[in-house]
């Protein structure tokens, strides 16, 4: 088709949105547009990577909107031609269209998923390979379905300060554009609240410990304050989710679920639940099967209580029970008693403990958890008994302490635990915990080494000459006290 002489061809721009990255599924819009031109009767048409062929053409209509896939990335362009006169313009330069995969959203938690009551936690969601024009969307598994429990435009849903109530398994998902388009729900990310205070009800786990070999017996009881009527064991997998022990993992008899015989998918989370819906501190049990499991505690320590720790042993108790002892991925120390004890644990004791043997047999992981009590304050004595005996007591605490100072460990192999010292002096830093997609995680970080957990040797010296012996002396500081203090009480 000529054209009078002089005349240019308008030029078409084509406009594709929304920008950035596509995702199959999303509905993309193409519009194409002549500049300088009141004439709207035209018909449009868009090509695709130079074909000659039109993929779309409209009457009047300057733009189109379609649902793309994958198959649709490629190079477009589009051109008008007006109707009256067949006059064509000039081809658009070319847009790419790239089409990704559904878009999945991914859940992560900060600090960890394994929490007490008070902390804090923080759930991240993000859509993998794009970060514009988002609205997240959160839901917890509750009773086995899902409810949306908050909405917002930002990525980040906060527990502050997490709650009992708040145990779960949290899911989020995204969406954007108009039609909304949905991505897929994000990986299940459960979170863990371990309670302060005393709970309506208590899992009973026997033989009482988190770790427990393979083809082992297992029997999880549910016991309330009261009474045990309308409780239930239930259990959180990463395949199962979220399940009753009547569903088939175990059978039911009263409010006791027992296992015959433990499998490897049996690892996971356990609790008790009532139904109205009230709940005990989680316990994460581990099926492992391997040379070694760490028996610990199922529940929380007391902050100020003793801690033991045995290695033990997947078969008969060899004459040599050596093993290595580990909290957050460091070596504390080695114990020719398959034992470790901390006589007064404190906060920082938390974390990840397991064991190793010589031959190279190790124990998983287990989370020890720390619960701070709340002391009483009481006034303290007034008058001049009670600074007597005050002081007194503290001369007494000055001479004892170098003899309780052994109760940290038990039964060492003296020799190698100080050589295992001497190399955590010389080694890396400890690890700090994090949470993963497992309950519990660690990561590389520094830390220093508590030297009370190693053996301290304590080497009486043969007394000179008139000089007194260390249980003289404290019969002497005895006797010296208990006469200060009758002296007081009669005064």
């Amino acid at each position: 088709m000529s054209h009078p002489r002089g005349e240019e061809r308008p030029r078409a721009t084509l406009i594709l949105a929304p920008t950035g990255q596509i995702f199959s599924g999303e509905t993309v819009t193409l519009t194409c547009v002549i500049k300088g031109l009141t004439d709207t009767q035209w018909r449009y048409s868009w090509y695709k990577d130079d074909g000659e062929n039109s993929v779309y053409s409209s009457d009047e209509k300057k733009q189109f909107s379609v649902s793309v896939r994958e198959s649709d990335s490629g190079k477009y362009t589009c051109r008008g031609q007006r109707r009256s006169d067949s006059q064509r313009s000039e081809i658009s330069d070319a847009v790419t269209l790239t089409v990704s995969a559904e878009a999945q959203a991914v859940l992560s938690v900060s600090p960890q998923s394994w929490l007490t009551e008070g902390d804090s936690v923080t759930l991240s969601c993000e859509v993998r390979g794009s970060s514009t024009g988002w609205t997240f969307s959160w839901y917890r598994d509750n009773n086995d379905f899902l409810s949306e429990i908050s909405r917002g435009s930002g990525g980040n849903y906060t527990l502050s300060p997490a709650a009992l109530h708040h145990t779960g398994v949290y899911m989020c998902r995204a969406e954007r554009g108009d039609p909304a388009y949905h991505t897929q729900y994000s990986n299940p990310q459960p979170l863990w609240i371990t309670g302060l205070s005393p709970s309506p009800a208590s899992l009973i786990i026997s033989p009482s410990r988190s770790q427990h070999f393979y083809l082992d017996p297992l029997s999880l009881s549910c016991e309330g304050q009261s009474n045990s009527t309308g409780w239930r064991v239930r259990r959180y997998t990463h395949s199962e989710r979220v399940s009753d022990c009547s569903s088939g993992w175990g059978s039911v008899t009263g409010s006791t679920c027992s296992i015959s015989s433990l499998s490897l998918s049996h690892t996971g989370v356990y609790w008790c639940e009532s139904e109205s819906g009230g709940s005990s501190n989680p316990v994460n049990i581990t099926v492992h099967n391997g040379a070694a499991i760490l028996e610990g505690p199922v529940h929380p320590v007391i902050d100020g209580d003793s801690l033991t720790l045995h290695c033990l042993f997947r078969h008969t108790k060899p004459p040599d029970r050596t093993a290595d002892f580990y909290k957050d991925g460091l070596l504390l120390l080695t114990q020719t008693t398959g034992e470790m004890t901390i006589c007064t644990v404190s906060k920082s004791d938390e974390g990840l403990y397991h064991c190793k043997l010589p031959e190279g047999g190790e124990s998983p992981q287990s989370w020890i958890s720390v619960r701070v009590s709340e002391h009483v304050n009481k006034e303290p004595a007034l008058g001049l008994v009670g600074v007597s005996v005050g002081v007194s007591l503290t001369l007494l605490f000055l001479i004892l302490l170098p003899l309780l100072w052994c109760c940290k460990t038990k039964k060492g192999n003296k020799q190698k635990t100080n050589q295992t010292l001497d190399q955590n002096k010389r080694g890396p830093g400890a690890v700090e915990s994090q949470a993963g997609h497992t309950p519990l995680q660690a990561d590389d970080g520094a830390a220093s080494i508590d030297v009370t957990y190693a053996d301290i040797n304590l080497k009486m010296t043969k007394p000179k000459k008139n000089q007194e012996t260390t249980h003289e002396r404290f019969d002497t500081v005895y006797s010296e006290l208990k006469q200060n203090t009758n002296k007081g009480n009669e005064e």
